[in-house]
């Protein structure tokens, strides 16, 4: 990564909005801050929202992506910790989409007391199953996305594009294949290593701040189980659940309004997300 001096311009980083209350907005793998344009102008209208470009993101020149240091969710947490220091936000909420769930799990354990709450979207903790676990995939089927990956990058962000959107609409799953052909081949493969091959769960019970959890109903990505598996071992209080009835990895781009209405709910502090015996609800 480039000095510290610099990341804010390495990662694209953007302040929109005037509102006291600070957001943080990251994205996952194969998007970038783009992916959030739907649901920015009501959040800019009653927060500070920063937004930023992975490092992995097409946007970012990839010089700046270090195979050797980001093998770890903990190199992005940094990232995203250095970002709040040198903007010196002092306390914010965070929502992080996909693989940006854990690292903001990560970066609240290292310093709670920058993060008021996470939005934990689409977010998973291990994307391998294990005998007494399901996270949506084995091992012969992640070690069949290397290959493709590495040999047939742009047939493999063709076909995966409309399976992660989830929804028969041909302009967003073209946008969405769109930023993933914008990341380099050989960068996405070290992402999706870096993704597939880590286990955040032992370390959900030391997330104290309070999580908001929301998942669509289908996506092919994350499973039903793993949100309520976040839930039952995250380690602070007030943790919910939110379901979509939604399809789809990315509710930004397919359901905006559902996902507006939940974040909304969450973030205005209603009755669901902080009275503790209410630990589920459908939208």
């Amino acid at each position: 990564m480039a000095e510290e001096s610099k990341l804010l311009g390495v990662l694209n980083v953007k302040i929109i909005g005037s509102g006291k209350p600070t957001l943080v907005l990251a994205h996952g793998f194969g998007s970038d801050q783009s992916v959030w344009q739907y649901i920015l102008p009501y959040l800019v209208a009653h927060y500070k929202v920063i937004v930023f470009d992975m490092v992995f993101s097409g946007k970012v020149d990839p010089k700046n992506f270090d195979f050797d240091r980001y093998t770890s969710l903990s190199a992005y947490a940094a990232d995203l910790l250095s970002i709040l220091d040198e903007l010196k936000i002092d306390k914010c909420l965070y929502v992080g989409h996909s693989v940006s769930g854990m690292v903001g799990c990560l970066a609240s354990i290292e310093r709670p007391e920058l993060f008021e709450r996470l939005i934990l979207l689409c977010a998973s903790p291990r994307y391998l199953n294990e005998e007494s676990y399901h996270g949506g995939f084995e091992r012969g089927e992640v070690d069949s996305l290397y290959y493709a990956l590495k040999s047939h990058y742009a047939a493999w962000a063709s076909g995966f594009a409309p399976l992660a959107v989830g929804v028969d609409e041909p302009s967003v799953v073209e946008e969405f294949r769109r930023t993933m052909m914008n990341m380099k081949p050989e960068i996405a493969l070290a992402v999706a290593k870096t993704i597939f091959e880590s286990d955040m769960r032992s370390i959900l019970c030391d997330v104290k701040t309070p999580c908001s959890i929301i998942q669509t109903a289908k996506d092919i990505v994350v499973p039903m189980a793993v949100p309520y598996h976040m839930q039952g071992n995250l380690g602070g209080k007030m943790n919910s659940v939110i379901i979509l009835d939604a399809e789809g990895h990315l509710p930004q781009l397919t359901a905006q309004d559902l996902l507006l209405q939940a974040v909304k709910l969450i973030l205005e502090g209603s009755k669901m997300v902080l009275e503790p015996t209410v630990q589920n609800a459908n939208i």
